[in-house]
């Protein structure tokens, strides 16, 4: 068990309260701010932040139907998902610098979905020598920007960048 103490994982402790319904549906009928973090609206998809990300710039893009799995989903949903997903690869290399990325999808609980019942493609960009000592040892994860910060260079990203 990890005895280290963090003041984020503290506040997340202290004001943790579970949320009902679906946390994706409950964030897409809220205006679009840094409090719903959704950073851009498509047809069938929207992209939106990772509350907990594993790196800067931790996207997701996200049908706004309900649906628990890929097949669920229409053609025209699956192929504005993929091409969402291609644009924050796009605009996370213009505003980040990002080198790579590991980009996935985990359906079901035995594959370590953290929100069933509402699929999503993860995008998360990844830098050559960014696992350190803290991730890897300290289990905790030190993010060089505010969420509140990310969230509006992504905006503003989807806004400039084609």
């Amino acid at each position: 068990m990890n005895h280290l103490w963090s003041p984020w994982r503290m506040k997340y402790i202290e004001n943790y309260e579970k949320e009902s319904g679906c946390v994706f549906c409950n964030a897409q009928s809220k205006a679009d701010s840094a409090e719903n973090l959704i950073a851009f609206r498509g047809k069938n998809a929207y992209v939106i932040l990772n509350r907990y990300p594993y790196t800067s710039g931790h996207l997701m893009v996200i049908p706004f139907e309900h649906k628990s799995n890929l097949e669920e989903l229409n053609p025209e949903t699956r192929a504005e998902m993929m091409e969402l997903a291609s644009r924050c690869t796009t605009i996370s290399r213009k505003i980040y610098g990002t080198e790579s990325f590991n980009m996935g999808i985990n359906i079901g609980e035995a594959a370590g979905a953290g929100v069933l019942g509402h699929v999503h493609i993860h995008i998360v960009p990844r830098w050559a020598g960014d696992t350190n000592f803290m991730s890897t040892t300290g289990e905790t994860r030190v993010l060089p920007e505010a969420l509140e910060d990310t969230y509006q260079r992504v905006r503003d990203g989807f806004a400039n960048v084609k």
